[in-house]
């Protein structure tokens, strides 16, 4: 089983560049970087909250689950 991340995707869709998402929600571009690529190990509620203000989308729309 795994999540899948699309960060990458509702980034594209909303034209945004990783470092203006991550200077507007507080996070390094590093640390940006590894939500963007799934190898992040866990996420804050807190910056999950923030993507999907800053993106304007759900949490469903980031992360996907599958078997």
């Amino acid at each position: 089983m795994a999540i899948i991340v699309n960060l990458d995707v509702m980034m594209a869709k909303r034209k945004v560049r990783s470092k203006d998402l991550a200077e507007s929600i507080g996070i390094t571009e590093a640390n940006l970087s590894i939500l963007k690529t799934g190898k992040a190990r866990a996420i804050r509620f807190s910056t999950l909250e923030a993507l999907c203000k800053e993106l304007d989308c759900q949490p469903g729309d980031l992360l996907e689950f599958r078997e």
